[in-house]
């Protein structure tokens, strides 16, 4: 029996549309055993269009129409690259992202929606709220909303389109705003809206939007957009303050340039299986795909229909199995929302009205979302087995993967490793033997008066995305060099790669790699050297090298009553990652998390530097009361900290007042022994985060206190915005340092 499966196919999902969110759904409850699931998303939150215009009207709030794409990767076990995609080769199997390696496929899925066609409208994309894509209007809107709010004059609405998304927005204005405060009008371009909605259904609509007060103007193509007024094709322009646009899309450009068949509107043209007609190892739903033999209107019914099939086929795809068609149905129900409890429903030539039509459409929406909302309460089925992967080529693997040694023979094959080695930039600083040279050891000089300072940390993959998680590595290790005022000179990296194919191992190690080495090259560091393994999961660290003059040199043994404490970033990553691991955190949170990791810490340093810093750490493992304790021990002093002072990143105190801690906070909490702090502090939330680990955390400072304000204000600007003076160095002890707890 198999220690652990090797990874042989990838299936890499690009978009996270309705389709997708499916198939994520499908992997999770029912896992194939050596293939890996990826997802290229740009957004990690995902809006559900069907409940957009009830976020709109205020009916919804942010999270209960948009779906968690991390919590959801999570669960199917799936890596998540929160980026979007830029292209993608179907020869070289391929994705194009910016700024990192390519990523490989065997497998690739397209549902990345579709692009607003704004060409024939000039200045919109300047002057108007585009509809798509949801997520970019989201976040317009919320700043027009209180510009809106905040006026005292008429505000003058225009939304230009016919069809429901169109419609529905109208009703939502009208529903945000009164009437006294705003008026709002429908352009469409045809001889009138909702044309391939029942006319039954159209007469009730007309007759609704008429007695909310919304004008409906037909015939109104719009051509132009400019601050104040719209031009119409052989009709007077309109003057208007606002403007919302949701007229036809078109495919994104980067797949009209890949090779792939594509149709006139830029879409990806599939067969019955959602299968590329021109590429069968790509496959593609949702509003991007136009399935041959099947025209049908752009519609999130016919999205939702496809995930099961497409999870079906891409499982069917990589087993080398016969694949599932898909039909789309000729007629749906169609809702159209008034957004005041109210709507509007059709299906073929039946049509109906009716505070139970929303109630229905309102089920009907939050039953969808609760299927991605309740993850943790799944039970996975069983995975299907791996005999299903029966070509050659995999059998070989997994017959190697049955014999693999220890020892050196455990080594990331030469051939692999020569690869990954010829494709790593070349050093930038000056080295006397380093990675050019191949020898057994890096060697460089000195130069005369400076210190060598060196540090070693090395951890496990805690996120899925191999060059985001080397950025990190390289962050959290080099923080060591700059708490000593150290300018970073050269690292060699530990390395471990899951055993897979040559060419998966290759592009893991390439991408850990190369993300690491891309903050490196920004430290002024150059990778000289290391070591790498097969290992059962992805690892890395580094043992890094600094330079610093002996009289800059800075030490945790260097506080002086009096020093005020600064923090240069908050705390909270142990419990936000201990959470996501029980699909219990949110996209957005782990997102800010993950800024904070990979924001480089060189102007800090620098900054506290500049401002005269009396000692300085910084806080990782041990947490924030370890690190300080130890700061304290080594100066023999007390200090006092401001408990409410401690800046805490977004979503770290929810979790921890629900009892969430990481594994290493049992192991910290020995810190309190030498700490005092009153009931009301030793109860709040933010005492447990004083003792969570940290990876790539802030660093932690005395600073002279006539300079301390000075020194924060410059971390602000230096891209620190949430450092914080967390408190005092009250005074000399003879024995063990001591830390009291105030501020709640």
């Amino acid at each position: 029996m198999l220690a652990q499966i090797p990874i042989i196919k990838d299936i890499v999902l690009v978009g996270c549309g309705h389709a997708h969110v499916a198939v994520l759904r499908k992997f999770g409850m029912q896992p194939i055993p050596g293939v890996r699931l990826s997802v290229i998303a740009r957004d990690v939150e995902t809006p559900y269009s069907g409940m957009l215009s009830g976020l709109i009207a205020g009916q919804y709030r942010f999270d209960d129409m948009h779906i968690d794409v991390r919590r959801l990767a999570k669960f199917a076990g799936a890596r998540l690259y929160h980026l979007p995609a830029t292209g993608i080769d179907p020869i070289a199997q391929e994705i194009a992202v910016a700024d990192r390696p390519p990523i490989p496929f065997d497998i690739a899925s397209i549902d990345i929606g579709c692009t607003p066609d704004l060409s024939m409208i000039a200045g919109a994309a300047e002057q108007a709220l585009v509809v798509k894509p949801i997520g970019a209007l989201i976040a317009r809107w919320r700043a027009l909303e209180k510009h809106v709010a905040a006026s005292s004059k008429l505000i003058r609405f225009g939304v230009i389109g016919d069809g429901a998304a169109a419609v529905e927005l109208a009703f939502a204005l009208r529903q945000r705003f009164p009437t006294a405060h705003a008026s709002v009008a429908l352009f469409g371009a045809n001889a009138d809206i909702l044309a391939r909605l029942g006319g039954g259904a159209r007469v009730r609509v007309h007759r609704l939007l008429a007695n909310r007060g919304i004008l409906v103007h037909s015939n109104h193509r719009a051509i132009a957009i400019e601050r104040g007024r719209v031009y119409f094709e052989n009709r007077p322009p309109a003057d208007l303050d606002e403007v919302l646009v949701a007229t036809s899309a078109v495919g994104s450009a980067w797949l009209a340039q890949s090779g792939l068949a594509v149709n006139a509107r830029g879409f990806l043209r599939v067969d019955e299986h959602l299968q590329s007609i021109s590429h069968p190892h790509v496959f593609a739903a949702g509003d991007i795909a136009a399935i041959e033999h099947h025209t049908r209107e752009k519609s999130g019914v016919i999205a939702v229909r496809a995930g099961p099939t497409l999870a079906e086929n891409l499982r069917r795809a990589v087993m080398d199995r016969s694949l599932k068609k898909f039909r789309p149905q000729r007629t749906w129900l169609s809702l159209i929302s008034t957004t005041d409890g109210y709507a509007v429903g059709a299906r073929g030539r039946l049509s109906f009205e009716g505070a139970w039509a929303w109630r229905l459409k309102d089920h009907i929406d939050r039953r969808f979302m609760r299927r991605f909302s309740n993850l943790g309460q799944m039970a996975g089925a069983a995975p299907v087995v791996i005999a299903g992967l029966a070509d050659e080529a995999s059998q070989a693997v997994l017959a190697q993967a049955a014999m693999r040694c220890g020892g050196c023979a455990a080594k990331v094959g030469g051939s692999v490793l020569q690869s990954v080695l010829a494709r790593l930039q070349p050093e930038p600083v000056e080295t006397e033997i380093g990675l050019a040279q191949r020898d057994d050891a890096a060697a460089f000089t000195v130069p005369a008066g400076k210190i060598l300072v060196q540090s070693v940390d090395q951890f496990r993959a805690f996120i899925d995305d191999p060059h985001l998680f080397g950025r990190i590595v390289a962050h959290h290790c080099l923080g060591d060099l700059y708490a000593m005022g150290a300018a970073p000179h050269s690292a060699l990296a530990l390395a471990t790669v899951p055993f897979a194919p040559a060419a998966k191992m290759e592009a893991d190690l390439f991408a850990m790699l190369d993300g690491a080495n891309s903050v490196l090259r920004q430290a002024g560091a150059c990778l000289i050297g290391g070591h790498s393994a097969e290992g059962p999961e992805l690892g890395l660290g580094f043992s890094v090298n600094g330079l610093a003059e002996r009289h800059r040199l800075l030490r945790k043994s260097g506080l002086r009553p009096g020093d005020a404490l600064i923090l240069t970033r908050p705390i909270g990553t142990g419990v936000l990652f201990a959470a996501e691991m029980r699909l219990r955190a949110r996209a957005r949170w782990i997102d800010d998390c993950l800024d904070q990791m990979t924001t480089p810490a060189a102007p800090a340093a620098a900054c506290l530097i500049g401002h005269g810093a009396t000692g300085c750490t910084d806080v990782t493992g041990f947490g924030l009361a370890g690190h300080l304790l130890e700061m304290a021990q080594a100066s023999y002093v007390d200090v006092r900290l401001d408990l409410a002072a401690v800046p805490i990143l977004d979503g770290a105190l929810e979790l921890a007042g629900q009892g969430l801690t990481s594994s290493l906070q049992a192991d910290n909490r020995h810190a309190a022994t030498r700490m005092s702090a009153s009931a009301s502090c030793a109860a709040a939330p933010q005492f447990e985060l004083l003792f969570d680990p940290q990876t790539a955390g802030g660093l932690l400072a005395g600073v002279v206190a006539e300079d301390a304000h000075a020194c924060v204000a410059k971390l602000h600007r230096a891209g620190h915005p949430q450092a914080a003076i967390i408190g005092i160095v009250t005074s000399h002890t003879a024995g063990a340092a001591h830390l009291q707890c105030h501020g709640f």
